[in-house]
């Protein structure tokens, strides 16, 4: 059985120890982790007896599972490429996030941001959904290219409705870009990932065989993502806005009205710095429900989900079966 899968079905962790275990994730120097670190810090895992026996105080093995979980996909055990691994999400998307919400000063300024963060969030969500199916490049092209232009045109519309109708109340300007940030971040999920509730994803024993497709697990790995990604970016808009509303009341901002973006890229930079990981650690890792979750007849119907957060994996304890689902949220 796939390491990481074996992990997060061993580790029934609370949000507390989830979100302490994302943080270890998404340290930034797991993107320049070599292969051959990788190679090994597998092979660690696959021959070491103590490697399951997680209260086992050998920092060899911390770091394996650490390697392993922040760059392998848990699903297909395939290397997750440099630009798409946990610890890139958040220097990748911020500066997107932050020119996304500040004023157009024209199209490109108004289109540039929304193109930039749907296209990476797109990328993000294929290359780290569930591993049930194998497209071809020019599938995998047309599909990213759907979700990415369908996703930009309704990121602009609060730009444009603003442009056109020049809103006075500034409370609806400012939470208008908002609310569609986090509406088309979820939708963005939902169409990335659409094959995944339609089709279902495979399902799993308690040993790593595949016994069906659950499209009952395809639509709640891909809502739970959906909902993390809509939390995320939601919040990560709303604060740094009211930051700046309140901020441009006082007396320092009259002084130096410059500062403004500085302090708001900050703003926007701790706040995601926080979310990042608070969404990826929403859900669990193995999510169990005991319910007929499979497409197939001749499965048994009483199933327990599991869930990662970049694809999600099915696993079961006797007398249920599991299935495998997404992972990153």
């Amino acid at each position: 059985m796939e390491p990481n899968v074996r992990f997060w079905i061993a580790e029934s962790r609370s949000f507390v120890q989830r979100l302490l275990q994302w943080t270890e994730l998404l340290d930034p120097t797991n993107l320049i982790t070599s292969i051959e670190k990788i190679e090994k810090s597998r092979q660690l895992l696959f021959t070491s007896e103590d490697a399951y026996r997680f209260d086992v105080d050998d920092q060899r093995i911390k770091n394996a599972w650490k390697r392993s979980l922040s760059t392998v996909h848990p699903d297909s055990s395939r290397l997750i490429p440099i630009l798409f691994r946990p610890a890139a999400f958040l220097p990748l998307t911020v500066p997107t996030v932050f020119l996304s919400m500040m004023p157009a000063k024209g199209m490109k300024s108004m289109i540039l941001p929304q193109v930039s963060l749907y296209a990476y969030t797109t990328g993000f969500t294929m290359v780290n959904g569930n591993a049930s199916y194998s497209h071809s490049l020019p599938a995998k092209i047309l599909l990213g290219a759907g979700v990415i232009a369908s996703s930009t045109f309704f990121g602009l519309i609060p730009h444009l409705v603003q442009m056109k109708y020049h809103l006075d109340n500034a409370w609806i300007k400012r939470a208008l870009p908002i609310v569609f940030l986090a509406q088309v971040s979820g939708m963005n999920v939902f169409a990335s990932r659409s094959l995944e509730p339609v089709r279902g994803i495979e399902v799993m024993d308690k040993d790593g065989k595949v016994i069906g497709r659950s499209r009952r697990a395809g639509r709640k790995a891909v809502r739970e993502t959906a909902v993390s990604r809509a939390v995320l970016f939601g919040t990560s808009a709303f604060i740094p806005e009211v930051f700046t509303y309140f901020f441009k009341r006082t007396q320092f901002f009259l002084q130096n009205p410059q500062s403004l973006w500085t302090l708001k890229l900050s703003c926007t930079l701790l706040v995601m710095g926080v979310m990042v990981p608070v969404s990826f650690s929403m859900f669990p890792q193995i999510g169990q429900e005991e319910k007929n979750v499979l497409a197939s007849p001749k499965c048994i119907p009483v199933c327990l989900a599991v869930h990662f957060l970049p694809p999600v994996v099915g696993i079961s304890t006797s007398p249920y079966k599991t299935f495998p689902r997404s992972l990153i949220n």
